[in-house]
């Protein structure tokens, strides 16, 4: 039996903040819960990122919701990438029941339903706020990146930006792009411009570059470049002294892993580039949540890695947390989790050697302590337990804890069908997005631009037609390996409505 008074003098002490702090629950000991200590988190620190992490069906998404629920209580909004779509019901207020009754009984604090103010969020056409934004604003390494193209192609993706600009050719969306690249490979005048001031295009790269493109458009994204774009200011609101908790519902990534990587890349980005350095002000500007982040690590690109772990570090100083909701700790690259200050750990299930291995590893990254066998006791933590290790506000790493953890106030399931189609119809922010701006930019000025120099063509050749030579554009859609690709988006938009009747066959 562990000393119980030691315990609580030695939490209570590395747990109590002197400045404004959110709570997460009650420490345990020999499988008591010890109401004197509580397990806190100072706001200071919340912006040094964090993983909650266990097993299947644990109770990582409660906690998650629990955690933003303090946040909002505090004024603080946050993002939550909800992958499996069972996190909406924040938005309703809970009901007591009893196991709420008794939980609430053994720590003594007090439980109240409520509701907290919520946006639903889209990048794939469902209800809530339409996230878009421009090409411009993605810029030619982005958008390379994105594409995967290589350095040579990279090259003429920076070119045609750089020869948008100096003609005043504004590019929004996908098609503006795909129009720059015929204009220039296939309207004459297009085409000496380019090349007498830029350089050329070879049709092998034209054709790679095109093939990208259509690839990024048949996950979804011709309707996420666009305008308006999203103001990541949008993400900051309060409501009633609450901050708003902001969810973005991306139940397919696993179909569209390049659509979700793109927006990714794009927030990451925005962020970065829009918050003023915030330093230590005492508590985040906002919380950015990835739930099932094994999803993300297993389907992301190399690019999307190599950002995450650059915005990781470099993001606390916007006054911005990230934190990762997985499975096991494992999930996380190493280059990631060694950036992570918080750690809430479920129970993890140790059935195989690889999952024992796991377990060993997760437990040498927690602190000593002389309280717990936490190699055991992680094997049997309850469904509302956790470890827990935190930064105190010194940004010393706090004891290792075996936690009670606190219930959310709000609801623990989704809104219904007619829920959602309330909240979004009283959003200011979905009208703001739900419409899209179509103003005239490269795709209509270079149409209206090739459509006049035809007509001209016309009044001055009065002789006879003359066959035109096929321009590079559309040479490559007939070459060899344009015919292939074109074959192969066909026989793959087939199997796809045919998996949707259900006729599909097996799958990789």
């Amino acid at each position: 039996m562990a000393d119980k008074a030691k315990f609580i003098e030695e939490l209570s002490a590395r747990y109590s903040p002197k400045g404004d702090f959110i709570i997460l629950g009650k420490g345990m000991l020999d499988g008591e819960v010890i109401p004197e200590v509580n397990v806190t988190l100072p706001l200071k620190t919340i912006n040094r990122h964090g993983l909650i992490a266990g097993a299947t069906g644990t109770g990582k998404t409660k906690t998650l919701q629990a955690f933003a629920e303090q946040l909002s209580h505090k004024g603080i909004p946050s993002l939550v990438l909800d992958i499996k779509g069972d996190f909406s019901g924040i938005a309703e207020p809970g009901s007591e029941n009893a196991v709420i009754t008794e939980r609430y009984a053994k720590t003594q604090l007090s439980y109240q339903p409520q509701a907290f103010p919520v946006e639903l969020m889209t990048i794939s056409g469902e209800k809530g706020v339409k996230l878009r934004a421009t090409v411009t604003e993605f810029g030619p390494i982005l958008l390379s990146k994105i594409l995967e193209l290589n350095d040579t192609q990279q090259s003429i993706i920076s070119i045609i930006f750089k020869y948008c600009d100096d003609k005043g050719l504004p590019l929004i969306d996908l098609e503006d792009l795909k129009k720059v690249l015929q204009y220039v490979t296939d309207n004459p005048q297009g085409k000496a411009d380019l090349a007498n001031n830029y350089g050329s295009i070879a049709p092998a790269s034209l054709g790679a570059i095109l093939r990208s493109i259509v690839s990024l458009e048949q996950q979804g994204a011709a309707q996420f470049f666009g305008e308006p774009s999203f103001d990541v200011e949008d993400l900051l609101h309060q409501r009633d002294g609450k901050g708003v908790v902001n969810i973005l519902r991306v139940g397919n990534i696993q179909s569209k892993p390049q659509l979700f990587s793109t927006f990714m890349l794009s927030l990451f980005a925005e962020i970065y580039m829009t918050f003023p350095e915030e330093g230590d002000s005492g508590k985040p500007k906002l919380v950015l949540f990835i739930d099932e982040a094994h999803l993300i690590f297993n389907e992301a690109s190399k690019t999307l890695l190599a950002q995450i772990e650059t915005m990781v570090k470099l993001i606390r100083s916007k006054g911005v947390g990230i934190y990762f909701i997985t499975q096991i700790p494992g999930d996380v690259p190493e280059n990631v989790l060694s950036q992570l200050g918080l750690k809430i750990q479920h129970a993890l299930r140790g059935f195989t050697a690889k999952d024992r291995k796991e377990i060993s590893k997760a437990v040498e990254n927690y602190p000593i302590t002389e309280f717990y066998k936490a190699d055991e006791l992680i094997q049997n933590l309850g469904i509302g337990e956790a470890f827990i290790t935190a930064l105190d506000e010194k940004g010393i790493p706090t004891p290792l804890v075996h936690t009670y953890l606190i219930s959310p106030e709000s609801r623990m399931d989704v809104l219904t069908d007619a829920e959602v189609s309330d909240l979004t119809s009283r959003s200011a922010l979905v009208a703001k997005y739900e419409q899209t701006v179509n103003k005239d930019s490269a795709y209509e000025m270079l149409a209206n631009r090739m459509e006049q120099a035809t007509q001209n063509t016309s009044t001055t050749q009065k002789s006879r037609p003359v066959k035109e030579e096929p321009g590079m554009f559309e040479s490559v859609m007939k070459s060899r390996a344009g015919r292939t690709f074109t074959t192969t988006l066909a026989r793959e938009g087939a199997k796809f409505v045919l998996g949707m009747l259900g006729l599909g066959g097996r799958k990789r």
